[in-house]
């Protein structure tokens, strides 16, 4: 009994030791989140300095927000992450599958490992800075291009919708793709070889292997990938905020939905930017949710599972009767 008890007060030890995590997430996590939410519903706004509010409004804030150019932003915002990403994670399948493959006996793996991640360690403000400053009109690849005779006259690589979307992509695909290629490295190397082996005994090709057995056993690297991509790509502000000087030139076609929260902060309007926070949430809570669900269906063990309680359900109907 009393070794019982020893056990039951170290135990305890553990909830101390995550008792400060829980502190600073209440602190500053979960309060300004439900104030954001309770602003959300008040006008409260400075007008110079003058304050306005707080007075409650209801919806009128999620109202105004669905009749300005919030859609437009968020349709901009997904355009961006999806030319960012499906680069991305075809670049970063193909490098993890090539790296894994031992029949290649690839040298100084580790060494790659470190210059695909080493995009991912520069701050996104300063890659911005450094594009911009490369691609602007009197950059030096405008001044290489005309000099080797490519172009006639300098190329305004930011004057149109298509090139500074491209160049935001590029760069997210620049700053991202290592990281994933070696979360994806990591989820290959942690499959059973014998699995490998059998399927090549009964004479499985590497395309077979591919689509049967590795992409369905990495199933929840990608859900993983996936889920943190749309929240970073819904969150993406930095790149077009520095590159376009917070425009989100031209034409606003690179204007990002927290680019636009961005500017409601800047005006004081705290109860506008507070109901455009809580559709950002709505929005990234549904479409994770899709995705998990999605990828869980075509989950093998999950499928292999609920089929086992289909069975074990049907084992105790036939037992009663």
């Amino acid at each position: 009994m009393k070794q019982n008890k020893k056990l039951v007060d170290y135990s305890r030890w553990g909830y101390y030791f995550i008792l400060p995590f829980f502190i600073t997430y209440f602190i500053f996590s979960l309060i300004p989140l439900l104030d954001t939410i309770r602003f959300s519903f008040f006008e409260y706004f400075r007008s110079g300095i003058r304050q306005i509010g707080p007075n409650f409004v209801g919806l009128k804030n999620y109202q105004a927000l669905l009749e300005s150019d919030m859609l437009r932003y968020a349709t901009n915002t997904m355009i961006l992450w999806l030319l960012g990403f499906i680069p991305q994670i075809v670049v970063a399948m193909l490098l993890a599958v090539w790296f894994t493959d031992k029949r290649l006996k690839i040298k100084g793996l580790q060494f790659f490992k470190v210059v695909m991640y080493l995009p991912n360690l520069i701050m996104a403000s300063a890659f911005a800075m450094m594009f911009f400053a490369l691609f602007s009109t009197n950059g030096p690849v405008n001044s290489i291009l005309l000099n080797l005779g490519w172009i006639n006259q300098k190329i305004d690589f930011l004057g149109t919708p298509f090139g500074t979307r491209a160049m935001i992509a590029f760069m997210n695909f620049l700053m991202w793709f290592g990281n994933t290629a070696i979360l994806l490295m990591a989820a290959i190397l942690g499959i059973n070889e014998e699995i490998f082996e059998s399927a090549e005994m009964d004479g499985c090709t590497p395309l077979q292997k591919f689509f049967h057995i590795t992409l369905p056993l990495i199933r929840p690297i990608l859900a993983y990938t996936l889920i943190t991509s749309i929240i970073g790509g819904l969150q993406m502000f930095d790149v077009p905020q520095i590159l376009t000087n917070g425009q989100g030139s031209p034409n606003r076609t690179s204007m990002t939905l927290i680019m636009f929260l961005n500017s409601h902060l800047k005006s004081k309007n705290y109860g506008m930017a507070g109901a455009l926070s809580v559709y950002l949430f709505i929005v990234s809570g549904i479409l994770c949710y899709f995705v998990y669900k999605m990828l869980e269906e075509k989950d093998p063990t999950g499928m292999m599972r609920e089929k086992a309680k289909q069975s074990r359900k049907k084992g105790v109907l036939t037992n009663a009767k």
